[in-house]
């Protein structure tokens, strides 16, 4: 209970130092970087859906990622409103998820990865030789994000808090299927398939259902980056993508849901913040990823708090000690 209240503690005061980003972030530029790691952090948090519960390793959903934005962008581009295209683009993807589960739940472990790699490689291809509709290399533009309440989001500030609101209803979905029945099941089936079944489990449907889940934040992150964006184009569906998101999952720690929170930061800083003054800043990225492997094989966020439990433990154990020999020395 006590480590319980100690999480909770922790995650309150994050929470509560990103809310006042906007207030303290010295320029708007670091506030759109702020933003780039939480709609990052959302795209992971799908993801670990899968990777984390599920234990079923995906490298396609970029193409989701992508294929919501796409969807988005085309109708706008073509006349429909915001109130159009963003059901209509999270539907979409969520659809498309359907169908990536259909052919990929048809194994599991190195198959179930190369298949879902396979079908986001597809998504990249269209999106890039089918230029008559995605314009190719050249991509899509936007213009203007929705005004949800009357509240103008090209405002960089207006913009981080929006996303902050949706990173909170994440988190709290997140947090009740981790608690739900349903989460048990899936941690279930990623622990013990046969078993799951032989207590008349359906598996395949239990992933099924957690890919359309992960689908559906995949598809809201991916609406998120256009509008931050207003701008899409392939390179968004391909598989560095993916790569990415799913480093960013296992470095923070997977099956958490601080860790592909951390991990996006991580990642998001790395590439817009240490690149502009690291040229090689790939390889301080791949050697801060071999040395959380190396130190914490379990993630960021489970291993700091391994040794933080660690740390503690000692201190008490040496205080005890010292409390004891004191006694024992006024004894005599």
């Amino acid at each position: 209970m006590t480590a319980r209240k100690g999480q909770i503690a922790w995650a309150t005061l994050l929470l509560a130092i990103l809310a006042t980003v906007p207030i303290w972030m010295p320029s708007l530029y670091y506030v759109n970087i702020a933003s780039q790691i939480l709609f990052w952090a959302i795209f992971a948090l799908g993801l670990n859906v899968l990777v984390g519960y599920g234990g079923l390793v995906s490298l396609g959903h970029a193409g989701l990622f992508g294929f919501s934005g796409y969807t988005a962008a085309l109708l706008l581009a073509a006349g429909y409103g915001h109130a159009v295209a963003i059901p209509a683009a999270v539907l979409g993807a969520v659809a498309m998820s359907a169908l990536f589960a259909v052919l990929a739940l048809r194994s599991t472990g190195i198959a179930f990865l190369m298949i879902t790699l396979a079908l986001g490689q597809i998504l990249w291809g269209i999106a890039y030789r089918w230029a008559s509709l995605t314009q190719g290399d050249n991509g899509v533009n936007v213009s203007g994000r929705p005004a949800p309440f009357g509240i103008d989001l090209t405002e960089p500030r207006a913009f981080y808090v929006a996303v902050y609101v949706i990173l909170i209803l994440c988190l709290v979905s997140m947090l009740a299927f981790v608690r739900s029945p349903f989460g048990a099941s899936l941690r279930g089936t990623r622990d013990q398939p046969r078993r799951m079944r032989a207590l008349g489990f359906n598996v395949w449907l239990i992933r099924f259902v957690a890919f359309l889940f992960s689908g559906f934040w995949t598809a809201i992150a991916g609406l998120l980056f256009l509008y931050y964006n207003q701008f899409i184009s392939p390179q968004v569906m391909a598989l560095q993508t993916s790569a990415e998101a799913l480093l960013m999952v296992i470095s923070g720690g997977t099956a958490t849901l601080a860790g592909p929170v951390v991990g996006a930061a991580i990642v998001v800083i790395m590439k817009n913040v240490v690149s502009a003054y690291v040229e090689r800043w790939n390889m301080v990225l791949g050697l801060i990823f071999v040395l959380i492997i190396s130190f914490m094989p379990e993630g960021l966020v489970p291993g700091t708090a391994r040794l933080w439990r660690a740390a503690r433990a000692r201190l008490r154990a040496g205080r005890a000690s010292a409390e004891l020999n004191a006694a024992g020395e006024g004894g005599r």
